[in-house]
């Protein structure tokens, strides 16, 4: 049976072992709920956002709590995959601005700043996802606006529910696009469609925005956490955890190399080198034998400098 616990932002540290962040967690006088946290029996842990009666946005509370569990899963080796989902009905509808008209404001910016312990530039480290050595899948259960869309951006696979309102509502709001946005949505759909959502607003079903490659694809509602637990099951039982982790340092560096010819190279030495590991013999032993491989890597396993 999964583990579940919820964490407000006293009970995760990021870097922290995840065994030791559970075991405190099952204890801890909790002051909020904001995030729920599951860890199944091989390896794939599940955040869901739990502010359904405000439809998850996302408050000060929400947003440490959910950066400090992310990365603490990174930092378990035990951990192989990570879905993120929401509670109720929708997925995230983007940050909280019961404020109102002050919600974006300096002092809404220095609270923000100061509560997190960030700025501008930190804040940016924080969420780049994308440096974790963990595959992040994306639940798009119902409704992703605003920040509830850029976040599932920083993931690596994105499932909708097909019925799913999406959208940019940025310009709507008279703000900007965030979450490093403007930058990789051009690379996902391409220029045209993503100016278009960008500068629109507009809203859109799960169905098109896995038609147009927003999302990997789209399924029934009450499909979405099933078919992400399936995929990342499927990595974590399947797939050797070095590979799969150097896969995605690849993957991601290679949206800002300029120099095909250096990917290339840098690709094939580590191809080299990963051959020489243990599981590599695994994969192709179990795969003669007919049986399911027993791996023994890490997914924090340190690459040599000559091949980096």
């Amino acid at each position: 049976m999964p583990r579940r616990c919820r964490l407000s932002r006293r009970d995760v540290h990021p870097g922290s072992p995840a065994d030791d962040l559970r075991s405190r967690s099952r204890g801890a006088n909790v002051s909020n709920n904001t995030i729920i946290t599951e860890v199944d029996e091989v390896g794939i842990a599940t955040i869901t956002l739990n502010r359904p009666e405000q439809r998850n946005a996302i408050n000060f509370e929400m947003d440490r709590a959910f950066h400090d569990a992310m990365w603490s899963f990174d930092a378990d080796d035990d951990v192989r995959a990570i879905v993120v989902t929401g509670a109720g009905k929708a997925f995230c509808s983007g940050f909280d601005i019961s404020a109102g008209g002050e919600a974006f404001g300096r002092a809404t910016h220095e609270a923000h700043d100061q509560q997190l312990g960030v700025d501008s530039d930190s804040v940016a480290e924080r969420a780049a996802f994308w440096n974790m050595r963990t595959p992040v899948i994306a639940a798009i259960n119902g409704a992703a606006v605003g920040a509830g869309l850029t976040l599932p951006l920083l993931f690596d696979i994105r499932i909708a529910a097909e019925d799913a309102k999406l959208a940019f509502i940025f310009p709507r709001r008279g703000i900007l696009p965030e979450a490093n946005s403007t930058w990789l949505l051009p690379r996902l759909v391409g220029l045209s469609r993503a100016l278009e959502l960008l500068l629109t607003g507009k809203t859109i079903s799960g169905t098109e925005a896995a038609r147009i490659g927003l999302v990997s694809r789209a399924v029934p509602r009450d499909q979405v956490l099933d078919e992400a637990l399936e995929l990342a099951r499927d990595i974590a039982v399947n797939c050797a955890p070095t590979p799969v982790a150097i896969t995605k340092k690849l993957v991601h560096e290679g949206l800002g190399e300029t120099d095909r010819l250096a990917a290339m190279q840098r690709e094939t030495r580590l191809t080299w080198w990963i051959g020489e590991q243990a599981d590599a013999v695994e994969g192709v032993v179990a795969f003669f034998e007919r049986r399911q491989p027993k791996w023994s890597g890490s997914k924090h396993v340190g690459i040599p400098e000559d091949l980096r």
